[in-house]
């Protein structure tokens, strides 16, 4: 059991990739789930109906798990589909089969298709659902399927990327610069989980963490229009930000602190002086 495994959803790029990066440098070995495998594969990214993205992406699980290999590491492919629970389930249990168990859950992978960027007279309750899924059920079923073993072994940690969405009332409406009502109360529902989770196992040696990295420029935010300057404007930071936080919280026991809470990453980021300060470059 000295071999340390994480399994890191959504790891093909963005905040995923790059958390599986850092923790292949603090010594885990990775079990890499996403949608996309090989680059091969097409999916929906439109945040609304009426601006259909179908398109690859920058990014699949095989470069990732290269550059984990690069560093040392073993690293392990599994396809997940957030809407399909088979592949939940297939992806959990071939993550525990791929090293004997599993220490850090990451669950980074989100739904991103129609409806996160609905007004709520215009959602369908078709894309209410599949959000839910995809944002709250399936992370919740990952949970239910990682965390019994960890709780046996009385070590391990679960991790949830959540939102500053789900923390409070958008700035504006959705096309303005705001966010949508399901999209936002997917991500609350997602921040209520290791507060609960810390109650019901207190003391079981598993530590349980919320993380809001904050606008992170990201492959996917590249692709639909976001550049460097305009993340510099709006507080945006590189993926190596949360990635860092996350790689703290899993080796560090000073990390304690925030167990059962949620934190914000570019913050403890900087006050802990876990990257060089991003705001400092130059465009």
């Amino acid at each position: 059991m000295s071999r340390r495994v994480a399994m890191v959803t959504g790891a093909s790029r963005g905040i995923g990739k790059a958390t599986s990066l850092a923790l292949a440098e603090k010594g885990f070995d990775l079990v890499l789930a996403a949608r996309t495998v090989t680059g091969s594969e097409v999916h929906e990214y439109s945040p609304r109906k009426d601006h259909s993205l179908e398109r690859s992406m920058p990014g699949t699980l095989e470069e990732t798990a290269s550059l984990v290999r690069a560093r040392g590491r073993e690293a392990r492919v599994v396809r997940l589909d957030l809407l399909d629970r088979k592949s939940v389930v297939a992806a959990a249990d071939a993550a525990l089969a791929a090293f004997g168990h599993v220490d850090l859950l990451v669950n980074n992978a989100i739904y991103q298709g129609p409806g996160i960027m609905d007004r709520v007279l215009d959602v369908e309750l078709g894309s209410a659902e599949k959000i839910f899924l995809g944002n709250v059920i399936h992370q919740l079923l990952l949970v239910q399927r990682l965390l019994p073993p960890m709780l046996e072994r009385k070590d391990g940690a679960i991790v949830n990327l959540v939102s500053a969405a789900g923390m409070g009332d958008p700035p504006a409406p959705p096309e303005s610069g705001g966010w949508g009502f399901v999209y936002g109360a997917s991500k609350a529902a997602l921040i209520r989980m290791a507060g609960s989770l810390a109650v019901e196992h207190r003391d079981s040696g598993v530590g349980f963490f919320g993380v809001e990295p904050g606008l992170i420029l990201t492959e996917s935010m590249r692709v639909l229009g976001l550049d460097e300057q305009l993340a510099k404007n709006f507080g945006g930071a590189p993926p190596e930000v949360p990635a860092a936080v996350i790689a703290w919280l899993a080796t560090d026991p000073a990390a304690q602190e925030w167990h059962g809470k949620t934190l914000h990453a570019q913050e403890v980021a900087l006050r802990r002086g876990l990257v060089p300060d991003w705001r400092r470059k130059k465009p």
